[in-house]
C-alpha cells in the first residue's frame, strides 16, 4: 500500500520499482538519487520532492511546473537548473509517471 503522504516512503517505493528494472541508486548533491544504466542522474528526492530531469522544454517539464509548488531545482541557490523539476508532495501519487518520463528523456 502506497504512503502519499510520506515522500521518503513513496521515493523509496518508486526507486525499488525502477531499480528492478536495471536504475541503480546513488548520491547526487548530498540527496538520493536514481542513474539509468549510462549511470547519468535522472530523478531524486531533495528537501521532500522529487526531482527529475525531464528536459528543457519538454511537454513533461512544461506539466510539471504547472502543478501548485512546482519550480525548476536550485540546488545551489541563484542558478536553476532548467532541464530539472522538483514536484512537490501533493502530486507525490504521480510522481512515478515523473520518474517514468525522466529515465524515458535520458535514451
Amino acid at each position: 500500500m502506497t504512503d502519499d503522504s510520506d515522500p521518503g516512503f513513496r521515493y523509496a517505493e518508486i526507486a525499488e520499482e525502477l531499480t528492478a528494472r536495471g536504475v541503480s541508486r546513488a548520491t547526487m548533491f548530498g540527496m538520493p538519487c536514481l542513474k539509468d544504466a549510462a549511470g547519468k542522474a535522472f530523478a531524486g528526492l531533495h528537501q521532500g520532492e522529487l526531482v527529475c530531469r525531464l528536459g528543457r522544454d519538454s511537454p513533461a517539464l512544461a506539466e510539471a511546473l504547472r502543478l501548485p509548488g512546482a519550480h525548476l531545482f536550485d540546488p545551489v541557490g541563484g542558478r536553476p537548473m532548467q532541464d530539472w523539476a522538483c514536484i512537490p508532495p501533493g502530486a507525490a501519487a504521480h510522481w512515478d509517471n515523473y520518474a517514468e518520463a525522466a529515465l524515458i528523456a535520458r535514451r
